[in-house]
């Protein structure tokens, strides 16, 4: 193709590097974008080049909803939306937004809304939920899961178990193997977060930031423009995400949708899109069904088409006959 041909140029772009999720910086890649029902069924599918930024994706995606007619319109995205420049779009032609806020951030407005009391109230089994008013213009829910409690706590007494096993004995390592052993810690966020640097290079547990993380324990929380919904409304919408996560773990996995062969955009497109389809028709066996894709794939599995065959048809002249291959005497 000639460098200066627009098609060329169009298909050479769609394949770019962007921010890969899967810290795979060196390979091109391509954005996906897709809207689901509350009960995880497709409805729209979106792509765009491996570079586009999260602001852009918002506004096409936000224009092209509005021919759908729908009257009135909550978008609910997690926290790499929620930026100031993302809320104020969302908000425009009366649209309303929840959105996953940064507990670890160290912002102003999350210390606060953790530093202020109150009383949970129980909305589900394994979720608890509590209105926090700051004086801003948006809402504040922290959610509370005690399952997912009891998980972060699991995970943080085996981080800090790996993390004392490493660090056992360094004292007695020279300054520059310590620091060595500290870069390499550094490179593991998990153990990175609790790990401190006493005087003299001398590598600890951070019980400050064991303690601090005790309080996130199970906890999210979200950024709601609308004063209407309830508490709960919030929190129940924003668990809708999941189904979104479900679908793309199902696209992922099930359906192998990457890695993907090719490299023009039509056929990338299309690859993207036949996926879309058949994840589209796992939910509508699901829905129906109401059994897990797993499940219906196993049951499936167990059908097999067999080819059955048999002898001619007996004569019209031996009818009691029991195969053409046996002569018989008439009675």
């Amino acid at each position: 193709m000639a460098e200066d041909d627009p098609a060329a140029v169009k298909q050479a772009g769609f394949r770019t590097h962007g921010k890969s999720k899967d810290h795979r910086d060196d390979l091109p890649q391509v954005v996906v974008g897709m809207a689901v029902t509350r009960t995880g069924i497709p409805v729209r599918v979106w792509c765009w080049p491996g570079d586009t930024g999260d602001s852009a994706l918002i506004r096409q995606v936000k224009t092209e909803m509005r021919e759908w007619n729908l009257a009135r319109v909550v978008w609910v995205a997690d926290r790499g939306f929620a930026s100031a420049e993302n809320r104020r779009f969302l908000q425009a032609g009366a649209g309303g937004y929840i959105l996953g806020e940064r507990l670890r951030a160290g912002t102003a407005e999350a210390d606060a809304v953790l530093a202020r009391q109150g009383r949970y109230a129980q909305v589900a089994d394994n979720l608890q939920v509590k209105d926090v008013n700051i004086g801003t213009d948006d809402r504040f829910v922290i959610c509370y899961n005690p399952d997912a409690a009891q998980r972060d706590a699991a995970v943080r007494e085996r981080l800090i178990a790996h993390l004392t096993d490493k660090i056992d004995g360094s004292d007695k390592l020279s300054p520059t193997k310590r620091a060595e052993l500290r870069g390499a810690i550094s490179t593991k966020p998990g153990l990175n977060r609790y790990l401190r640097v006493a005087p003299k290079g001398l590598l600890r547990v951070d019980a400050a930031a064991v303690k601090a993380e005790q309080r996130l324990d199970g906890k999210y929380l979200l950024r709601c423009s609308d004063p209407k919904l309830s508490a709960e409304d919030i929190a129940l919408g924003y668990q809708q995400l999941l189904e979104v996560e479900r679908g793309w773990r199902d696209m992922k996995t099930t359906l192998d949708l990457r890695p993907v062969y090719h490299r023009r955009e039509d056929r990338i497109r299309a690859h993207i899109l036949l996926c879309w389809l058949a994840l589209l028709l796992i939910r509508v066996a699901e829905t129906t069904t109401g059994h897990t894709w797993p499940k219906i794939r196993a049951d499936i599995e167990r059908l097999h088409i067999g080819v059955f065959t048999a002898p001619p048809a007996r004569s019209a002249s031996a009818p009691n006959c029991p195969s053409p291959r046996r002569p018989c005497s008439p009675s």
